[in-house]
């Protein structure tokens, strides 16, 4: 049972007296309060019971018993920094090393994903001397200062903000809402050009780059999956203009693809990256972090001079979790379920697709997921406040999802990698009966599927009951986020 003692409301006049006004909660309007959790599982104050599809944080399940027992059992003996000698380092390092190609050997372990991208930037500036960064489009890498310079993400948020003059912003590989869509011919090929004439134009300019840097997969962006050919493509533009690639694992590394234990596998066997960055899930909720490179640009980072120390970096505690994490993501096979279930989890919502003309794209691999909300399916206009009151009433039934990407429209799912086909059934369940309810108070319908002159099949936009083209909400509720429900089936949109 729950053991807190102050009660819910309490806690948020707190929160508001104490937390700085810019640390948002989920679900604002009537935020969830967690007090315990187990698996994919998490509990209120009133132990009730929620599906946690958000946390992509506790990797291998909230509160994994071996992952508690190896923290607890090495904070009894020792905690201390890493300029001891400890063989939980090197034994950690080694099997981490294990997991990625032979390029990749040498870690510097920081405590969170901002710190290793951090890190990530000062080793490429360090081993190439130029300055210069190329990210993407709606990217995030970080909190940090740093890393807000080059996470669109962040900073198109803040008003009058100067751009960092030395950071470019590539076209995000999306091939359901880029510039490439999945009937260009080469999209891998279209969107690295994009990386390549950026280049040309920061050489102009004389600006030497000294970095590319994405996520294998888009998650803040928007679930985007690359084209395959587009990394080594990339990497191919960059590297011959000086730079380095950066992948940030962050979010999606450790087995969650399902076939690759890394996102940047997908892309194929003949692309390795110069740094890969990795967070989050390493630790299952414990704060660790890792930078994993080469031998090269160590050495390099090291002829600068300046010793490298992170307190906590790397102590015994950290690597005891982290070897207990690996260990039972290979006990249980969680790369295999991530592949399976995601697999399961895809079928299931490609299905919803078929019935409802809400759903304008599913995307993902293996637990990592995204279910793009459209208003039109031909002009694929985000369905930015139907996806919000998605959210709330799954909420209601005591499942937790997010939103994400530039027009917060993608249903995304990161859940803990122990997540089932039970799990994956009954979410899409909720989510089947909950667009019913809204394309019904909004007069869609499904048109029956044409034929195309080339044979394939499309479907229409979706139409009102009258068999009219269903038009877009109106400016006045697109900036209210609210729905054209009666009052009694009105329900909060924003986060």
């Amino acid at each position: 049972m729950a053991t807190e003692t102050l009660d819910k409301q309490k806690t948020i006049d707190l929160r508001k007296k104490h937390v700085g006004p810019s640390c948002k909660v989920f679900f604002c309007h009537d935020p969830v309060k967690i007090v315990r959790a187990r698996g994919q599982y998490m509990y209120d104050e009133k132990d009730e019971k929620y599906l946690d599809c958000i946390n992509n944080v506790a990797h291998v399940g909230h509160c994994h018993p071996d992952v508690v027992e190896a923290g607890s059992k090495q904070m009894e003996l020792l905690n201390t920094n890493s300029r001891f000698l400890h063989d939980y380092l090197v034994l950690y390092a080694q099997r981490l090393q294990a997991t990625l190609p032979d390029k990749l050997s040498v870690c510097y372990f920081v405590n969170s994903g901002s710190e290793a991208n951090d890190l990530a930037l000062r080793l490429a500036w360090q081993y190439t001397g130029h300055q210069d960064i190329i990210t993407l489009e709606n990217a995030y890498h970080g909190h940090v200062s740093s890393l807000i310079d080059i996470s669109p993400y962040k900073f198109h948020q803040m008003a009058g903000a100067e751009p960092n003059q030395h950071v470019h912003v590539a076209l995000s590989p999306d091939i359901y809402r880029g510039k490439y869509c999945e009937d260009h011919p080469d999209p891998a090929t279209a969107y690295a050009e994009n990386v390549k004439d950026i280049i040309e134009q920061a050489h102009k300019k004389g600006h030497k780059i000294a970095a590319f840097i994405a996520e294998s997969l888009q998650s803040c962006g928007g679930q985007v999956i690359p084209p395959v050919g587009y990394f080594q493509k990339v990497a191919q533009h960059v590297r011959n203009a000086g730079g380095i690639f950066i992948a940030d694992e962050v979010q999606v590394g450790f087995g969650r693809v399902g076939t690759h234990f890394w996102g940047f596998q997908l892309q194929g066997e003949d692309f390795v990256p110069d740094i890969v960055t990795m967070g989050k899930p390493i630790g299952n909720g414990h704060p660790m972090s890792c930078v994993i490179t080469t031998r090269e640009v160590a050495e390099s980072f090291m002829s600068s001079g300046m010793e490298y120390f992170n307190t906590f970096g790397g102590n015994p505690v950290s690597c005891a979790i982290g070897l207990a994490v690996l260990d039972v993501i290979e006990k249980e096979d969680l790369q295999g379920n991530a592949l399976h279930v995601g697999g399961y989890l895809t079928q299931l919502l490609d299905d919803l697709k078929k019935r409802h003309p809400l759903v304008g794209d599913v995307r993902g691999r293996g637990l990592f997921v995204g279910l793009d909300l459209v208003r039109n399916r031909d002009k694929r206009t985000p369905a930015t406040a139907e996806a919000q009151d998605v959210i709330y009433r799954l909420k209601e039934q005591r499942i937790l999802l997010s939103t994400d990407g530039p027009h917060r429209n993608i249903l995304k799912f990161k859940p803990p990698m122990c997540f089932s086909r039970e799990d994956a059934e009954l979410v899409v369940e909720k989510i089947d009966q909950i667009l019913t309810d809204l394309e019904k108070t909004l007069g869609l319908q499904m048109s029956e599927a044409v034929i195309s002159e080339n044979g394939h099949t499309k479907r229409k936009e979706p139409t009102d009951e009258n068999g009219l083209v269903h038009p877009s909400i109106s400016s006045s509720q697109k900036h209210t986020g609210t729905l054209p429900h009666d009052k009694k089936n009105k329900r909060l949109k924003a986060l």
